[in-house]
């Protein structure tokens, strides 16, 4: 819990950590250990900061909090992904999930406390959005992963993908500043190249990415390249459509080189036509890009069903005919909830 009245010491950067240190008649270079504790340490409270006096440790106690996550539940499934329900400082809850395969494991995390859009097939969009993520909160969630792929798996952690509770685009400064946190030698050291950040697709904002010529990967969740059918999975796609989309993806491309992964779940009867998948063929041609075919996960008995095996087939066919590197992506962690679009904190639904 934070304490009343105490700043979160980690909302401090080096420079005014330096600063305070200098205040209170230490040396400057108290503020680079402290910092290496916080960050590349991950440490949870201040008395075990072994190379700082006692009277210092008490000074920083008396006023900051270190406002560290926790992980309230853990569950393992079947497959051997792992979902972490994380209790913020406040007791917000949010989800993030470790999953395991022969070559990777990946964090995925969240990036929001609900979600404000409403895309009618998620669980996540049912929860109303309650605050944004603050880059320590975003970052803790990767070390909790870290441990856990040490722990069960003895294997490092590869790879981290923005696809949990909320848009990450919608929390564009914190979301950043954790992961130039994350890929920071006084933080994790993670590359950017293993960091994908996926979003409904919001224009202003991959350009914004572009324009500041981030070095880690964008998704874009599309499911189709038609706008009535996107505007009906996707509200968001009335004030974004599939030609603003576009022309952003283009700027991203020109900006940053680097291609863009489309996530696209073909439900039946929805987007599972030869159309929608003609239509996604054209898209794809705007800029080097590959997708990602993921199967739907079913959050209740609502409308949306995962189409049919023949249905997918067709896609690959046509994708794969028209040169489009396609690929189905399984998913993992289905019977805890873990899979795409069903983490949601389920006592708040």
């Amino acid at each position: 819990m934070q304490e009343k009245n105490k700043q979160d010491i980690r909302k401090l950067d080096l420079a005014a950590l330096e600063h305070y240190f200098i205040s209170i008649g230490e040396k400057k270079f108290r503020a680079r250990q402290v910092y290496e504790w916080l960050w590349n340490k991950s440490l949870k409270n201040f008395d075990d900061m072994t190379n700082i006096s006692k009277t210092t440790r008490e000074i920083l106690k008396e006023n900051f909090s270190i406002n560290h996550i926790h992980v309230d539940h853990f569950q393992r499934s079947s497959d051997g992904t792992i979902k972490n329900a994380v209790k913020l400082f406040d007791n917000k809850i949010v989800e993030s999930v470790l999953i395991p395969t022969t070559k990777r494991i990946t964090a995925c995390v969240s990036s929001q406390v609900g979600c404000s859009l409403d895309c009618n097939f998620c669980a996540t969009a049912r929860l109303k959005r309650m605050r944004n993520l603050n880059p320590d909160e975003i970052y803790d969630q990767v070390v909790a992963i870290q441990q856990e792929a040490r722990i069960y798996y003895e294997r490092p952690l590869t790879n981290i993908v923005f696809m949990g509770m909320g848009e990450p685009l919608l929390n564009y400064q914190n979301v950043l500043a954790a992961i130039e946190k994350i890929c920071s030698p006084e933080g994790l050291g993670i590359s950017p190249k293993r960091i994908t950040l996926s979003t409904v697709g919001i224009a202003k904002m991959i350009r914004k990415l572009a324009d500041e010529e981030v070095k880690f990967n964008l998704a874009l969740s599309l499911h189709s390249a038609i706008n009535e059918t996107r505007s009906r999975l996707m509200p968001i796609n009335e004030s974004n459509t599939v030609e603003d989309l576009a022309d952003a993806l283009k700027h991203w491309y020109a900006k940053t080189k680097r291609k863009v992964t489309y996530e696209y779940v073909i439900w039946d009867g929805i987007n599972d036509d030869e159309a929608h998948a003609r239509a996604l063929v054209k898209f794809c041609k705007h800029v080097p890009s590959k997708v990602n075919i993921i199967q739907y996960n079913p959050i209740d008995e609502g409308e949306f069903r995962q189409a049919s095996a023949d249905k997918v087939a067709l896609y690959l066919q046509i994708l794969n005919a028209a040169g489009i590197v396609a690929k189905v992506r399984k998913s993992r962690g289905q019977d805890i909830d873990a899979a795409c679009g069903q983490l949601a904190n389920k006592n708040e639904v």
